[in-house]
């Protein structure tokens, strides 16, 4: 598998962080304007879902169901067939899921506090369809979460 992980400080309280890593609206405000992520249907209520996330009252291993990725917001190219497999509250989720893409998708947020502000971690794992994917995929993984890192940045300030 490939891999790719990004570390950024920022100057806000874990708790706060946590909190928007584990909302909807955080997720889109993380990957706007480029890209949004649809909400499964099997999540349900959205707020509901984010609760239950960050207190880690959702059941696991948990398959949420799709949600298709879109350019600018309409136009499908990837889905997503999310899962999450670990949670731990206020700090820590593991989602495993496929997508169209990628026979295997991982990612790890660790959100842990560093004096008054917090360090947030992202740790990928993905393997392609196809091995002409490789290259491809690992720019795009690369370029978005670094991406959506200078987003929390931007809405959170530079520890």
């Amino acid at each position: 598998m490939d891999r790719f992980e990004l570390t950024t400080g920022l100057s806000a309280p874990a708790e706060r962080v946590w909190e928007h890593a584990t909302s909807i609206e955080g997720i889109s405000f993380e990957l706007g304007p480029w890209i949004k992520m649809t909400v499964p249907r099997g999540v349900g209520d959205a707020e509901g879902f984010g609760r239950s996330l960050r207190e880690g009252t959702l059941p696991l291993p948990a398959k949420l169901g799709r949600s298709w990725v879109l350019l600018g917001g309409v136009v499908p190219f990837d889905w997503d067939d999310m899962g999450l497999v670990e949670i731990e509250p206020g700090r820590r989720f593991l989602e495993r899921s496929q997508m169209m893409s990628l026979s295997v998708w991982e990612h790890e947020r660790t959100v842990s506090p560093v004096g008054d502000g917090s360090l947030v971690t992202d740790r990928l794992a993905w393997e392609t369809r196809t091995p002409i994917l490789r290259g491809a995929a690992a720019a795009i993984v690369s370029a978005i979460f670094g991406h959506r890192h200078r987003r929390l940045t931007a809405r959170f300030g530079r520890l």
